[in-house]
């Protein structure tokens, strides 16, 4: 009997632990999009700044030439 109760707590942590990897592994797999929307907003938002930065330069060019 007690090989068998031994057998039947360590079922049960193991089945406890596949519970709580589970749940991390649905957590991080979260956490993953939350972080690629994240990257994409930044890409998003370089590439307007970028964009800004460029028409500002044209325009001071442009300025530069004209004096």
């Amino acid at each position: 009997m007690d090989k068998l109760q031994a057998l039947e707590l360590k079922l049960d942590s193991l089945i406890q632990q596949c519970q709580q990897l589970t749940a991390d592994n649905r957590s991080l797999r979260e956490q993953e999009g939350q972080w690629l929307q994240e990257r994409q907003r930044l890409i998003k938002n370089n590439e307007v700044a970028r964009s800004r930065v460029e028409t500002m330069i044209n325009r001071l060019k442009g300025l530069s030439q004209e004096n």
